[in-house]
């Protein structure tokens, strides 16, 4: 019997050859979306883009053009590319079976619904992160990251019209959701999961280098916990649309209370963070953590009913 080639690919050696392969993506999609905005808005629009001058023609669309070719489309394909033609394992790294019970999805929907208190309760946390002296350069470099990131940010979620709305909605909370997914809870989950011979180890490191990879240091922590619990979504359900669907959850309740929040449809604020108090924080983190152990108990009862 011929041996399966993922076992004879050390996890070490797979985590730098899926990074190349992603890198290698993301690089042509640069190529490839500098290209298209060249022929269409003129090569002026490229240096018009750092600066995120939006009064320039054709910049917005630019930024959107870049985001879907540079990172939407390639995280996607990286990990497809990864597993189906270098560990030739597509069904364990990406997960994707539709063999789950809607009830999970069900679960899933719930226990986003009621996260929302703790999760706002680690961006204050994470927003009170101070650092030493001599770490100064460090902590303006962060933030300096953190502020490009939400510029553009809000230059994508600048929507006039129900048109804007869907077309982020898609972009920025399916697409995006199936791409980052895919990647993370796919490819490295199981990469580390399998490094460690530990499937928590695996949820964990998943969870921090996908928030890392946002490169929005501020936000860190609740990032990294909604990759926690998308991570063990996909570990015990064992498909990976589960947290497909949550992450489109998350995205998707951003885009669209941003919208009613730019058309004056409501006053809720989607960046005021001060929406809860502390009894909402410890009711929900005591509420989700509950919902998660029914999720865990119902997608294990489903499987050995399968079996």
């Amino acid at each position: 019997m011929k041996e399966n080639q993922a076992n004879t690919i050390h996890p070490s050696a797979q985590f730098l050859i899926l990074a190349a392969i992603v890198i290698g993506c993301m690089l042509v999609g640069v190529l490839i979306g500098a290209g298209i905005i060249i022929a269409v808005y003129g090569l002026k629009t490229i240096g018009q883009i750092g600066t995120f001058n939006t009064a320039y023609p054709g910049v917005i669309n630019a930024i959107w053009i870049l985001q879907i070719t540079s990172t939407t489309i390639p995280l996607f394909l990286g990990p497809v590319i990864f597993a189906r033609f270098i560990v030739k394992e597509p069904i364990d790294y990406l997960k994707a079976t539709t063999k789950i019970p809607a009830l999970l999805f069900l679960m899933v929907f719930v226990i986003m619904f009621f996260s929302a208190p703790v999760m706002e309760w680690l961006v204050n946390i994470n927003q009170q992160m101070k650092f030493p002296h001599f770490l100064q350069g460090l902590y303006d470099w962060m933030r300096r990251s953190e502020d490009q990131a939400l510029k553009e940010t809000q230059l994508l979620l600048q929507m006039k019209s129900i048109g804007a709305m869907l077309f982020d909605l898609l972009v920025i909370g399916l697409l995006t959701a199936i791409a980052e997914e895919f990647l993370f809870r796919g490819a490295v989950q199981t990469i580390f999961t399998r490094w460690t011979n530990n499937k928590h180890w695996g949820i964990w490191i998943a969870a921090i280098l996908f928030s890392a990879f946002h490169m929005q240091f501020f936000g860190f922590l609740p990032r990294l916990m909604l990759g926690v619990l998308f991570g063990y979504f996909v570990t015990w359900s064992g498909s990976i649309w589960t947290s497909v669907w949550a992450h489109f959850i998350n995205n998707g309740t951003a885009v669209v209370v941003t919208y009613l929040y730019q058309q004056k449809i409501t006053h809720l604020n989607p960046d005021d963070q001060h929406a809860f108090n502390y009894f909402a924080y410890i009711f929900s983190l005591a509420l989700t953590v509950f919902l998660m152990i029914v999720y865990r108990n119902i997608a294990q009862s489903k499987k050995t009913l399968q079996v």
